[in-house]
């Protein structure tokens, strides 16, 4: 019997594949899609993630960051957000002593160097690729039923503790029968890469519209990310056009804080879907990350509150592994569910007050809201420990 099999070796599971492994309890990751490997000529991806520090820490812990940087990433010292001209709210690095505030990442960059470390465990097995076919609830453990290979045959993997790590649509959520409290935001975002005539930035920068914000991330090397959130019917007319014709409409419609001496190098985009799970555990059983919530992506937060969710549950075992305590009953578990649930909602809470507050053209509003950035960017202490808490620093 394995201690823990986790269902998704994306970055936060695999994250808490490697955490535990270190603990020393005995792990089954499981995977459907092996991430392609690196190569430093292959263009950026357009999924990424700003890493705070906090994140970073823990990838440092896990063995993870120094093979993140060998491979690329983006530091960024600063982050700007404003809505009219002239009134715009800073945080920097400065101001809490940092080298940075954290990194860009591309998502797979950030799962291959975890997977390069899984490898340096003996006591973590990676199934890859393998499908769930089915759960099976014991009296005292939960069977993993894997999809037959060639030859028709099934594996079963029978564990203390089973940890959905697979994403907003959990199949390990769904079987628990944990319900979800969610909506969409009626609203699309686009990602789009650039190649820029100027040298890497090393700030962070948002604008709020009427129609959503248009953003900025720095990429490694002369690369940006920019961010168009718009109305479904909009961003499915920007997916269609050429890049000159993109590239033309960027132009005008973002702010002339970006540099106009740009290309367009490639496209995506995904609607803006808010989900939270009722409950993150049962016995036998808990969600981290997007199966458990998934938050609208304007403050960048989504994965790093999910390598929060890694970190409590690694506390919380490492505190338990060495007692007499039956480590994986709902009693111990919603330790992590108290340690996570209430911060979690809290973020999430805090970037739909703000999504909202900026999403109309009311001038008595918008000259409300703009006092409030401008208040903000002078608040001192206050200022500083808003920055702590994104970060992961409180």
């Amino acid at each position: 019997m394995q201690d823990v099999v986790i269902i998704g070796g994306g970055m936060v599971g695999a994250a808490a594949a490697i955490g535990l492994g270190q603990l020393g309890y005995s792990v089954t990751l499981v995977e459907a899609f092996e991430p392609q490997a690196f190569d430093a000529s292959q263009p950026l991806d357009l999924r990424v993630s700003a890493i705070s520090i906090a994140s970073e820490n823990l990838l440092e812990r896990l063995g993870a960051l120094n093979a993140i940087h060998l491979m690329r990433s983006a530091p960024y010292k600063g982050l700007e957000t404003w809505e009219m001209e002239g009134i715009i709210t800073r945080f920097h690095a400065d101001q809490i002593n940092t080298a940075h505030l954290g990194h860009i990442v591309e998502n797979r960059v950030i799962q291959l160097a975890l997977w390069q470390q899984l490898e340096q465990y003996q006591s973590i097995t990676l199934k890859c690729p393998a499908k769930v076919s089915c759960f099976e609830r014991r009296d005292d453990s939960i069977t993993v039923v894997l999809g037959g290979d060639e030859q028709g045959s099934d594996e079963q993997i029978e564990c203390r503790l089973l940890v959905g790590a697979d994403g907003a649509n959990s199949q390990v959520r769904n079987w628990a029968g944990i319900g979800i409290t969610g909506w969409e935001y009626g609203q699309h975002a686009m990602l789009i890469n650039i190649a820029t005539a100027g040298e890497q930035q090393d700030v962070t920068w948002q604008q709020f519209t009427p129609a959503g914000p248009r953003s900025l991330l720095p990429l490694p090397g002369q690369f940006a990310s920019l961010v168009w959130y718009d109305s479904p019917a909009r961003i499915r007319q920007l997916s269609q056009l050429s890049q000159p014709v993109l590239e033309a409409e960027i132009k005008q419609h973002f702010p002339a804080r970006l540099d106009r001496d740009f290309t367009v190098l490639d496209r995506g985009s995904f609607p803006l879907t808010r989900r939270h799970a009722k409950r993150y555990v049962d016995d036998n059983l808990v969600l981290l990350g997007d199966a458990a919530h998934t938050i609208n992506p304007l403050a960048g937060q989504g994965v790093n509150l999910g390598f929060k969710d890694v970190d409590a549950l690694l506390t919380l075992l490492g505190e338990v592994k060495s007692t007499e305590q039956a480590w994986w009953c709902h009693s111990v578990l919603h330790r992590y569910q108290n340690a996570r649930y209430k911060d979690n909602l809290l973020m999430m809470t805090t970037m739909d007050a703000f999504y909202a507050g900026f999403s109309n053209d009311l001038l008595p509003l918008k000259l409300l809201r703009n006092a409030a950035l401008k208040i903000a960017d002078n608040a001192g202490v206050i200022k500083v420990q808003v920055l702590k808490y994104a970060l992961g620093l409180n």
